[in-house]
């Protein structure tokens, strides 16, 4: 007899409540082939996996291997009811055909030749989501976010962009809208500005830098956005702090590896793994309604959603939370 899928908890989206995550959303940046080209028999071994371990949501985006990631998801989920999962993806940016050498542009390799084009205007935005739709083989996405709309892209990322998915969440054309990047503090004035449903917030909230918390997870508590929390493995350094560790997409300081060493201590006198803690940490807050964590292979994803299953003490995560944090 086979054995049923698990259930992973799942939290609601937005007013309508009809776009629902699994607390555990797959990120799509490595089988895009961030830091090393992924092969494509990879790729779909590792979307198998984290179906079959549960996850039904699935964060992806143009700049992800300039449509790499878009295009093997939607090779994965093709056939698959599409009530039966969730899709993330973003705007912000437009692909086009290039010549160039494009091998680990902006940290992606083994992708298409194509470049990308920031774009936060009313037909960027609309372009750029009808690519999407083509890559994904579907014919609407659960979930659009504002992609990095960081600097001189704030402006427009509000009087154009923004504007453009209300209209598509009035239409019914997107289920929930929002924003994702990595500044905490530019999330909470978007916050403050706009009816959004939800935020993607990257490495802004984990147990080296909780950041996030100060501003934008209160922010979000009160106006009942969802707070969606990535970079919660510290882009590798969590997951596995060895020499040479990724750190927020650099090379892990010193610094910080003597704060993993000290959290992992305390995690083991627990007899809890550094990432199980490291999960169960950002999904703590009330605000968190999903971690976004990213694999490359079947057995990193398996990790994943065994590590999620694990109790936590709320005495470990009390003690690490005593240590401080550099955010």
């Amino acid at each position: 007899m086979a054995a049923l899928t698990p259930e992973l908890p799942r939290a609601a989206i937005g007013p309508s409540g009809l776009v629902e995550v699994t607390e555990l959303i797959f990120g799509g940046a490595p089988i895009g082939g961030l830091y090393e080209a992924v092969a494509a028999d990879v790729a779909h071994a590792t979307l198998a996996a984290a179906w079959t371990a549960g996850v039904r949501a699935f964060d992806t985006a143009p700049h992800y291997g300039v449509g790499l990631s878009e295009q093997r998801l939607g090779e994965f989920l093709d056939g698959r009811p599409r009530h039966e999962f969730v899709l993330c993806t973003k705007v912000g940016r437009r692909l086009v055909a290039t010549l160039d050498d494009v091998d680990g542009v902006e940290g992606f390799h083994g992708t298409p030749r194509r470049a990308r084009v920031r774009d936060y205007s009313r037909e960027g935005v609309l372009a750029s989501l009808e690519a999407s739709l083509e890559r994904l083989r579907v014919d609407r996405v659960d979930i659009a976010l504002i992609h990095d709309p960081d600097g001189e892209h704030a402006r427009d990322a509000l009087e154009h962009a923004y504007p453009a998915l209300e209209e598509l969440r009035a239409a019914g054309a997107v289920g929930a809208i929002g924003f994702g990047m990595n500044d905490a503090d530019a999330l909470t004035r978007f916050v403050r500005q706009t009816d959004v449903d939800c935020v993607l917030v990257a490495g802004r909230y984990s147990l080296l830098d909780a950041s996030a918390a100060q501003d934008l997870l209160p922010e979000c508590a009160r106006r009942g956005v969802a707070a969606l929390v990535g970079g919660v493995l510290g882009t590798g350094v969590l997951a596995d702090p060895r020499p040479g560790a990724r750190y927020d997409y650099a090379p892990a300081s010193a610094q910080v590896m003597a704060r993993v060493a000290a959290i992992r201590e305390l995690c083991c006198r627990h007899g809890v793994t550094l990432r199980a803690a490291a999960l169960r940490f950002a999904l703590r807050h009330p605000a968190v309604s999903a971690v976004v964590v990213g694999a490359r292979s079947p057995g990193e994803i398996r990790v994943d959603v065994a590590d999620l299953q694990v109790p936590v003490p709320e005495a470990l995560l009390d003690e690490i939370a005593a240590l401080g944090t550099p955010g």
